[in-house]
């Protein structure tokens, strides 16, 4: 049986010294290994991308398409802007065999509006369904240069998730927002890099802080959280437990370069232990 199954677009991620692979799936896919034993992704990418590489461990079900989603991360001034160029295959309910359905845990995880909601139809009702919904909230003109937009589609699969992270930068700070959704499922988070998260329970908010850290690459850091709290839930933990423990695992992500911050078994029995 699948453990862990992560949906959506695995990206080329480009840098002044070369290309990285990246996304929400490989930065939650590997994450999940440091827990679990047999890690899915369900993606689509070109012919070219080389999944052994970017998902040592995982295994990893690729839709062929014409190209592979890349995006170009642009920090200055506190800031990030990115642009895509995205790859044209969206994932949907048609891509989900009987294997990927019996999956523990479900997370969807698009990076630009790639993965769709008929997929809920068919997740069985016992299967943990996690959700980061950052690239339902994304668009781009012609540019490719990113821009917010709507989560049309929240209505639909806000009841029907276990937990959903997002990050507050993802709504410019809407709060109001965070709280409407937030009223809508049973656990929602919205991490705030350095200052830790703010956990919704049931509606209700509990602020949880991070441990302070030097940070040195702060990419992937949400969805690497994201993993480690849809594990740690699924496995039973109190929820705020397991966001000071995902906001442990997090931290430690920074420290490092970019694609060099995967958590090890270690870390997360590290980070277990050090939450009281």
């Amino acid at each position: 049986m699948i453990d862990y199954l992560a949906i959506g677009h695995v990206t080329e991620d480009l840098w002044p010294d070369g290309k990285t692979p990246g996304g929400p799936v490989m930065y939650a896919s590997r994450t999940a290994l440091a827990w679990l034993d047999h890690v899915a992704v369900l993606t689509a990418a070109g012919d070219n991308f080389d999944s052994a590489a970017a998902f040592p461990g995982v295994d990893v079900r690729r839709i062929p398409a014409p190209s592979t989603t890349q995006f170009r991360n642009i920090y200055a001034n506190g800031g990030r802007r990115q642009i895509v160029w995205p790859c044209p295959v969206r994932i949907g309910a048609r891509h989900l065999t009987d294997e990927l359905l019996g999956s523990r845990i479900i997370h969807l995880a698009p990076v630009c509006n790639e993965v769709e909601a008929d997929m809920l139809s068919r997740i069985p009702p016992a299967a943990f369904v996690g959700v980061t919904p950052q690239g339902w909230l994304r668009r781009w003109d012609e540019q490719g240069t990113v821009y917010a937009a709507g989560w049309e589609d929240a209505g639909i699969i806000l009841p029907r998730a276990n937990a959903i992270v997002l990050s507050i930068d993802d709504v410019a700070g809407d709060w109001r927002l965070v709280r409407n959704w937030a009223s809508q499922t049973s656990i929602l988070v919205a991490t705030q890099a350095a200052e830790g998260c703010m956990l919704f329970l049931n509606g209700a908010p509990i602020h949880v802080p991070a441990p302070p850290v030097a940070q040195v690459e702060p990419t992937g850091a949400g969805d690497i959280f994201a993993a480690a709290l849809f594990i740690t839930l699924q496995q039973g933990c109190e929820p705020a437990r397991a966001c000071a423990i995902a906001n442990c695992i997090a931290a430690n992500s920074v420290t490092f370069p970019h694609g060099q911050g995967f958590p090890t078994r270690q870390d997360a029995q590290r980070c277990a232990a050090a939450v009281i």
